[in-house]
């Protein structure tokens, strides 16, 4: 192991190979300081990463890698977009796609250990291919990242060289609803704060939580604050899980269980050698069959679009990749298969910047999740459960269609033989 200055990357990666692939931390954990060098060393090379920020490297040269598309690589003329779910994602590395650098962000060392702090998702096993493989495992060491217990902590010889920067990592910070009104005079506030007190009034005390980022479960988590004794076991986590844990909602015996954390540095301080809080490998947090060993495990996700068999997208824009597949269906199925468990779908009836109905006839992208308990809008709750195709189609145009697309979804639902 060797602690490198940032123009003595070159002593440890052949920069003459114009074919490497580089696998890195992601999300609000991706090593910037790093990357910028390395796309200054290398002519041409994959650049693999799972919802990557803006701010890496996407001049001509780079192609851009992933199974989860993030702001940095969405769009991109040269993406290489692997459909897939997110639990799936290491067995690529160890199956299909040679591994030949790792770059990751840590935290400072503490007794001979560094941690990967916000991000350890498919990481573990990205650098046990790249390793099998005879590549190059970096380190970028920053003592600003948390120091999180779980998968993430590594003895500093997993490396071959480390990079000491010292500077702020990234935050997500969700924009506040806005408050113009859409269709049927409503705000995007408003619109969020009824779905989230529809979803929280399914979520029993005790249960167990996976919710994504964003507005809409953001708007759950407000709904749950009165809740006690809940879990959480999901594949990301936010401030709404910081705010539900100072407000008395978790139960203090419990372990906070994620794989990816993105907000606030409040959130990051309140993680940093949190004893309850535990990041692990994606394949453990996004197995089927240990998510339906929680008790009333209830995953709260959100979609682009439902249609009327109850099938999500989550993942393309007018047949254009968006995000990717994630861990919803990972968790869709855990869920359903859990003792009193529930897959609950949260998404606005109406989407705002393409004025346009989410429930739809028939998606024509590829299906996300699909089978839900539940499918909540602002409109109400469609209960999807346990009932034929038929009655499933009637509760999503009766209690979730906004009411400006139901004539048309009554048609065209007539149309594909479901009434």
């Amino acid at each position: 192991m060797k602690t490198l200055d940032l123009d003595h990357l070159d002593s440890v990666i052949d920069i003459r190979n114009t074919d490497l692939r580089v696998v890195a931390s992601g999300n609000c954990a991706a090593p910037l300081r790093v990357l910028g060098k390395l796309d200054t060393l290398l002519r041409e090379y994959r650049l693999h990463l799972l919802n990557a920020p803006r701010g890496i490297p996407t001049r001509d040269g780079v192609i851009p890698e992933s199974a989860f598309v993030g702001a940095g690589m969405r769009h991109h003329p040269r993406l290489v977009y692997f459909p897939m779910r997110l639990s799936a994602v290491p067995f690529l590395y160890q199956r299909r796609l040679r591994v030949d650098v790792v770059v990751v962000h840590t935290s400072a060392p503490i007794d001979g250990k560094v941690s990967l702090g916000l991000e350890v998702n498919v990481l573990p096993g990205a650098i046990a291919a790249c390793k099998a493989a005879g590549g190059v495992v970096i380190a970028q060491v920053n003592p600003q990242m948390p120091y999180t217990f779980g998968d993430g902590e590594l003895p500093l010889d997993t490396f071959d060289a480390i990079v000491e920067v010292d500077e702020p990592v990234l935050t997500l910070v969700e924009s506040p609803a806005d408050q113009a009104t859409h269709a049927g005079g409503m705000t995007r506030a408003d619109s969020a704060r009824i779905i989230g007190d529809y979803v929280s009034r399914r979520v029993k005390d005790g249960s167990t939580l996976q919710l994504g980022i964003g507005e809409i479960p953001d708007a759950a988590l407000d709904g749950l604050r009165g809740k006690r004794g809940l879990g959480i076991w999901s594949e990301a986590i936010g401030d709404g899980v910081f705010e539900l844990d100072r407000a008395g909602a978790l139960d203090p015996a419990r372990a906070i269980v994620s794989s990816v954390i993105m907000g606030s540095p409040e959130l990051y301080a309140w993680a940093h050698r949190n004893e309850r809080l535990r990041v692990l490998r994606t394949e453990t947090t996004n197995s089927p069959a240990i998510i339906a060993e929680q008790p009333l495990m209830t995953s709260i996700n959100t979609a682009l679009q439902v249609d009327l068999y109850d099938q999500a997208n989550a993942a393309s824009v007018n047949a254009k990749v968006y995000s990717g597949f994630g861990g919803q269906s990972d968790f869709t199925v855990g869920a359903l298969h859990a003792p009193g468990g529930q897959a609950l779908m949260a998404l606005r009836s109406w989407h705002p910047k393409a004025d346009v109905s989410t429930i739809v006839p028939l998606i024509e992208a590829p299906v996300t999740s699909f089978q839900h308990t539940a499918v909540i809008t602002e409109q109400g709750v469609a209960e999807i459960a346990w009932r034929d195709q038929k009655s499933q189609a009637v509760q999503l145009i009766e209690h979730a269609a906004h009411p400006a697309a139901r004539d048309d979804l009554w048609e065209e639902a007539q149309e594909l033989g479901l009434l």
